[in-house]
């Protein structure tokens, strides 16, 4: 039987690299300024780290808007548990 929590974190994992791969585009306009949309590498990390440790999908959007900066805290907050 297909565990649908492992589901439906594959799908979000899966969605959140294909979003990253496709916005990461560079534009250059006339002047040449670069303008870069997406989600990034640190987000997608922070939403990982938040859905391993919270189960809730809510909480991996939030997490994954502050991005680095969840990474560095959870990093640093991890219980010996979290560490593997």
């Amino acid at each position: 039987m297909l565990n649908i929590k492992k589901y439906y974190l594959t799908i979000i994992l899966v969605l959140f690299v294909a979003i990253d791969a496709y916005c990461h585009t560079t534009e250059y306009d006339s002047k040449s300024t670069i303008i870069n949309n997406g989600i990034g590498i640190g987000s997608t990390i922070a939403a990982i780290a938040s859905w391993e440790r919270n189960k809730s999908i809510l909480w991996a959007i939030i997490h994954a808007f502050f991005s680095w900066f969840y990474v560095a805290y959870f990093v640093i907050t991890r219980s010996k548990s979290e560490k593997k």
